[in-house]
Protein backbone atom coordinates (compact mmCIF):
# COMPACT_ATOMS: atom_id res chain seq x y z
CA UNK A 1 0.00 0.00 0.00
CA UNK A 2 1.54 3.35 -0.93
CA UNK A 3 1.11 6.45 1.16
CA UNK A 4 1.15 9.79 -0.01
CA UNK A 5 0.97 12.81 1.50
CA UNK A 6 -0.77 16.01 -0.08
CA UNK A 7 -0.36 19.35 0.88
CA UNK A 8 -2.96 21.09 2.53
CA UNK A 9 -5.66 22.95 -0.33
CA UNK A 10 -4.58 26.61 0.87
CA UNK A 11 -0.92 26.18 -0.43
CA UNK A 12 -1.35 25.04 -3.63
CA UNK A 13 -2.20 28.69 -4.85
CA UNK A 14 0.91 29.93 -2.69
CA UNK A 15 3.28 27.27 -5.12
CA UNK A 16 1.56 27.94 -8.13
CA UNK A 17 2.20 31.88 -8.23
CA UNK A 18 6.51 30.54 -6.17
CA UNK A 19 6.56 28.25 -9.74
CA UNK A 20 5.32 30.99 -12.16
CA UNK A 21 7.98 33.88 -10.50
CA UNK A 22 10.39 31.50 -10.90
CA UNK A 23 9.98 30.85 -14.70
CA UNK A 24 9.22 34.27 -15.19
CA UNK A 25 12.61 34.80 -13.45
CA UNK A 26 14.29 32.37 -15.61
CA UNK A 27 13.16 33.74 -18.97
CA UNK A 28 14.65 36.85 -18.19
CA UNK A 29 18.06 34.87 -17.20
CA UNK A 30 17.89 32.66 -19.96
CA UNK A 31 16.65 34.13 -23.65
CA UNK A 32 14.14 31.82 -25.36
CA UNK A 33 14.36 31.88 -29.35
CA UNK A 34 11.89 33.09 -30.93
CA UNK A 35 13.04 32.93 -34.92
CA UNK A 36 15.88 33.01 -36.49
CA UNK A 37 18.51 35.58 -36.35
CA UNK A 38 20.32 37.48 -38.83
CA UNK A 39 21.33 41.08 -39.86
CA UNK A 40 19.38 44.21 -41.41
CA UNK A 41 20.53 47.34 -43.08
CA UNK A 42 18.49 49.95 -44.95
CA UNK A 43 18.01 51.31 -48.36
CA UNK A 44 16.38 54.59 -49.23
CA UNK A 45 14.30 55.78 -51.68
CA UNK A 46 13.25 55.15 -54.63
CA UNK A 47 12.04 51.75 -54.06
CA UNK A 48 10.74 50.72 -57.42
CA UNK A 49 10.75 48.84 -59.30
CA UNK A 50 11.34 45.98 -57.12
CA UNK A 51 12.11 42.27 -57.93
CA UNK A 52 8.73 40.86 -56.47
CA UNK A 53 6.46 43.18 -57.86
CA UNK A 54 7.84 45.43 -60.99
CA UNK A 55 6.67 49.24 -60.75
CA UNK A 56 3.23 48.63 -59.01
CA UNK A 57 2.66 51.10 -56.09
CA UNK A 58 -0.01 48.97 -54.41
CA UNK A 59 3.23 46.43 -53.59
CA UNK A 60 3.81 48.65 -50.36
CA UNK A 61 2.30 48.74 -46.81
CA UNK A 62 0.87 51.99 -46.22
CA UNK A 63 2.99 51.85 -42.92
CA UNK A 64 6.02 51.53 -45.11
CA UNK A 65 7.62 48.55 -43.29
CA UNK A 66 8.79 46.43 -46.21
CA UNK A 67 12.58 44.99 -46.91
CA UNK A 68 14.04 43.75 -49.52
CA UNK A 69 15.48 39.88 -48.60
CA UNK A 70 18.75 38.73 -48.80
CA UNK A 71 20.15 35.19 -49.87
CA UNK A 72 19.37 33.67 -46.73
CA UNK A 73 15.23 34.58 -47.08
CA UNK A 74 15.10 34.63 -50.60
CA UNK A 75 14.76 31.68 -51.71
CA UNK A 76 14.63 31.93 -55.51
CA UNK A 77 11.70 34.32 -55.47
CA UNK A 78 9.16 32.53 -52.91
CA UNK A 79 9.96 34.86 -50.14
CA UNK A 80 7.71 37.27 -51.98
CA UNK A 81 5.01 39.15 -50.06
CA UNK A 82 6.01 37.09 -47.28
CA UNK A 83 5.46 38.60 -44.00
CA UNK A 84 7.97 39.41 -40.91
CA UNK A 85 8.17 40.10 -37.47
CA UNK A 86 11.04 41.79 -36.67
CA UNK A 87 13.47 43.42 -33.45
CA UNK A 88 16.18 44.87 -32.87
CA UNK A 89 18.33 42.40 -30.76
CA UNK A 90 22.09 44.53 -30.53
CA UNK A 91 24.04 46.63 -32.62
CA UNK A 92 27.73 47.44 -32.68
CA UNK A 93 26.89 51.18 -30.75
CA UNK A 94 25.05 50.44 -27.46
CA UNK A 95 21.81 52.24 -27.55
CA UNK A 96 20.87 51.71 -30.98
CA UNK A 97 18.12 49.31 -30.71
CA UNK A 98 14.45 50.72 -29.84
CA UNK A 99 13.85 48.35 -26.38
CA UNK A 100 10.93 46.01 -26.87
CA UNK A 101 9.61 47.18 -30.42
CA UNK A 102 8.79 44.46 -32.64
CA UNK A 103 7.70 45.39 -36.62
CA UNK A 104 6.10 43.67 -39.43
CA UNK A 105 7.76 43.86 -42.65
CA UNK A 106 6.86 42.58 -46.10
CA UNK A 107 9.12 41.69 -48.20
CA UNK A 108 8.86 43.67 -51.78
CA UNK A 109 12.46 42.67 -53.26
CA UNK A 110 15.68 41.41 -53.66
CA UNK A 111 18.78 42.75 -52.37
CA UNK A 112 21.02 41.77 -54.80
CA UNK A 113 18.92 41.82 -57.75
CA UNK A 114 20.08 43.41 -61.02
CA UNK A 115 16.27 44.77 -61.73
CA UNK A 116 16.12 46.58 -59.12
CA UNK A 117 19.32 47.65 -58.89
CA UNK A 118 18.39 50.87 -56.01
CA UNK A 119 18.00 47.78 -53.56
CA UNK A 120 21.26 46.42 -54.34
CA UNK A 121 23.46 49.90 -54.56
CA UNK A 122 21.99 52.20 -52.22
CA UNK A 123 22.36 49.29 -48.81
CA UNK A 124 23.67 51.28 -46.02
CA UNK A 125 25.32 47.63 -45.38
CA UNK A 126 25.92 45.20 -47.96
CA UNK A 127 25.29 41.24 -47.31
CA UNK A 128 22.35 42.11 -44.85
CA UNK A 129 19.98 39.01 -44.20
CA UNK A 130 17.24 42.19 -44.43
CA UNK A 131 17.64 45.62 -46.22
CA UNK A 132 15.21 47.24 -44.83
CA UNK A 133 13.21 50.80 -45.82
CA UNK A 134 14.11 53.76 -43.85
CA UNK A 135 10.94 53.79 -42.46
CA UNK A 136 10.96 50.31 -40.95
CA UNK A 137 14.78 50.35 -40.15
CA UNK A 138 13.94 53.61 -38.18
CA UNK A 139 11.40 51.94 -36.09
CA UNK A 140 13.23 49.34 -34.28
CA UNK A 141 17.03 51.42 -34.47
CA UNK A 142 18.99 54.80 -34.60
CA UNK A 143 19.10 55.02 -38.46
CA UNK A 144 22.64 56.51 -38.14
CA UNK A 145 24.15 52.97 -37.86
CA UNK A 146 24.58 51.09 -40.98
CA UNK A 147 23.16 47.82 -39.67
CA UNK A 148 21.86 45.80 -36.86
CA UNK A 149 21.40 42.57 -35.36
CA UNK A 150 18.21 41.19 -35.58
CA UNK A 151 15.98 38.27 -34.77
CA UNK A 152 12.72 37.83 -37.27
CA UNK A 153 9.63 35.03 -37.35
CA UNK A 154 7.59 34.39 -40.68
CA UNK A 155 4.08 35.40 -39.52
Amino acid sequence: MLITRSLPAHLHPCLLRLLLLAVAALSEIVPVARGDVGTASHYSPPYQPTECYGGDPSQFPSSNFFAAAGDGVWDNGASCGRQYLVRCISASESGTCVPGRTIQIKIVDYALSTTSAVAASTQSAPGATLVMSQTAFGAIANSSVASINVEFQQV
